[in-house]
């Protein structure tokens, strides 16, 4: 079970992803600042071996005029992780952690495992801000049914206009490995389409207010 410490962080989390944030492909706005930056959604994941924090962060950006929502899947870790490097945001000092070490959950296999067992069923989404709290708002569709056994990750991490894709195995099975498609410009809707195994459905609230729900990762057939 992951604790939710209250307590602060510094540089924070906000902080960090201004600086990030446009270095991304799927970045849409101009450069924003951690002022500008705000939160609108999200869950965690719990790591079983209670080593890493695990959290889906849902954040809103007004710089370039529209406000667009991106997902942005979060690991903490004590130490560094060499095979991660690529994916490092930044580092933190935790008011009761210490030194964080904050990665791009895409490139963290810690993260991608707990993605995928989600979507197997094995896993369940807790709240983003409580303690060993479920989220009965994360909505899995496609889980254990289609979902391949012995998948790990992460595999190549690809970032597209919208979305990273990561890819995973092995799967056990003579064809390829399916990819695990992870959103960063959010829409509401679902997946469809031929290959599909599985999403993750989640919501985040929009600049007004509004309620939106949409998918946060997909499974596919290669």
């Amino acid at each position: 079970m992951a604790v939710i410490h209250s307590t602060t962080m510094s540089p924070g989390k906000l902080e960090l992803l201004a600086d990030w944030l446009p270095s991304r492909p799927w970045y849409r706005g101009t450069k924003p600042s951690a002022a500008a930056l705000a939160r609108a959604g999200g869950f965690r994941l719990d790591d079983p071996e209670g080593e890493v924090g695990i959290e889906f962060m849902v954040v809103r950006d007004p710089s370039g005029g529209a406000p667009v929502t991106y997902l942005v899947p979060l690991a903490y870790r004590g130490a560094p992780l060499e095979e991660a490097r690529e994916g490092l945001i930044g580092t933190s000092e935790h008011g009761v952690l210490g030194r964080r070490w904050i990665y791009d959950g895409a490139h963290d296999p810690v993260l991608v495992a707990q993605l995928l067992a989600l979507l197997a069923g094995r896993a369940a989404a807790q709240h983003q801000n409580e303690s060993d709290v479920p989220d009965p708002t994360v909505e899995v569709r496609g889980a254990g049914a289609g979902v391949p056994e012995g998948l790990a990750g992460t595999g190549a991490v690809t970032d597209t206009a919208a979305a990273t894709v990561v890819g995973v195995g092995p799967a056990g099975r003579e064809r390829p490995a399916p990819a695990l498609t992870v959103a960063r410009v959010l829409e509401p809707g679902t997946a469809d389409g031929d290959g599909l195994l599985g999403q993750v459905l989640a919501g985040w609230t929009e600049a007004d207010g509004t309620l939106r729900r949409g998918v946060f990762a997909a499974l596919r057939e290669a």
